[in-house]
């Protein structure tokens, strides 16, 4: 199963794949011309994926479409303190799956440790759970790339496969209620303001319902 989402979580920008795969044909004349095309095909594609991704529009979080229960779990985190996901039923919780061998993910980590100073009294709880590694390696990586935020270990990888993540990141949003709502695959700039909105609007309709 690990050896699965290590698969699943290599990094690869299929948008430049054309130029790697694209084949010259028979005859030097041939080879000449279509290598000279490549060229420009892979310029082309730079300069368009680029406009692109200037127009992209902000991160925003999917929604599944149609919430379910998550499932419980209860493990050890830093200093053998225990994380139950019941124990923070009436928040927001933002459950993250993760790696220390995961390029996307460390690369997210500064803007969830960004984010989750931004929510933590708020209502808004995140929970970065790691897959299949112990304390020593994840305090290792926290020398690197310090956070705040709870991290539990997942040392049998028993909860991701109970959450059937097949690609590390992998994000669920947990409502008040205990219902999943939305889930994101890849890394994501936590600390952007259209994510955080999405987080706090989902607490402050919970306390709209309270009153």
């Amino acid at each position: 199963k690990l050896e699965a989402i290590r698969k699943n979580s290599c990094c690869h920008d299929s948008r430049y794949s054309m130029c790697a795969g694209y084949t010259s044909g028979n005859g030097g004349y041939a080879v000449m011309v279509c290598n000279g095309f490549r060229i420009f095909l892979c310029h082309f594609l730079l300069l368009l994926t680029s406009t692109v991704s200037a127009a992209e529009p902000r991160q925003t979080l999917p929604v599944v479409p149609q919430p379910f229960p998550a499932p419980e779990f209860s493990l050890k985190g830093e200093g053998g303190k225990l994380y139950r996901l019941s124990d923070f039923r009436g928040q927001v919780v933002l459950l993250n799956f993760w790696a220390t061998w995961c390029p996307p993910c460390r690369r997210e980590m500064p803007s969830m440790e960004r984010a989750w100073k931004i929510l933590k009294d708020k209502g808004v709880v995140i929970l970065a759970i790691n897959v299949g590694e112990d304390e020593d390696k994840v305090f290792e990586f926290t020398g690197q790339y310090p956070v705040s935020f709870p991290l539990p270990l997942d040392l049998d990888a028993s909860v991701v496969r109970q959450y059937r993540v097949t690609g590390l990141p992998t994000t669920y949003i947990i409502n008040p209620k205990g219902l999943i709502t939305h889930r994101t695959m890849g890394s994501r700039d936590w600390d952007q303001a259209d994510i955080i909105k999405q987080l706090l609007d989902m607490r402050q309709q919970k306390q709209g319902v309270e009153k």
